[in-house]
């Protein structure tokens, strides 16, 4: 169960990531801000990434795991953030290629005993 919390983590981890990088591109008061948005959303990213990993080698025993968890987790929130805030698409054979190679990565680090 804890690498499920690990995961949930690392999904907030890469939703606060992805704003911390993206929210220029989308909301105009973000675009000359960078020291801003390293404050307000670098930080409690890094504290969720360094929990997620927490989580996830305390239940594997395995770093190799949190970094491909953590990998996977960005898998599943990039495209939606994307396609939902910035409008872009993630169904391009690219796009879908590695989303669908990213869900492979996460159920072999959950299956794969």
């Amino acid at each position: 169960m804890s690498y499920v919390i690990g995961i949930l983590i690392f999904s907030v981890a890469q939703t606060l990531a992805w704003t911390q990088n993206n929210a220029q591109f989308v909301w105009k008061w973000w675009e000359d801000k960078p020291l801003t948005a390293a404050l307000l959303v670098g930080v409690p990213a890094g504290m969720a990434f360094w929990y997620g990993t927490k989580y996830i080698v305390g239940h594997t025993g395995e770093l190799w795991s949190a970094r491909f968890l953590g990998f996977g987790a960005s898998y599943l929130v990039f495209p939606l953030l994307t396609y939902y805030l910035a409008g872009e698409s993630m169904f391009t054979p690219k796009t879908l290629a590695c989303t669908f190679l990213s869900f492979l990565i996460v159920a072999i680090q959950i299956f794969w005993k």
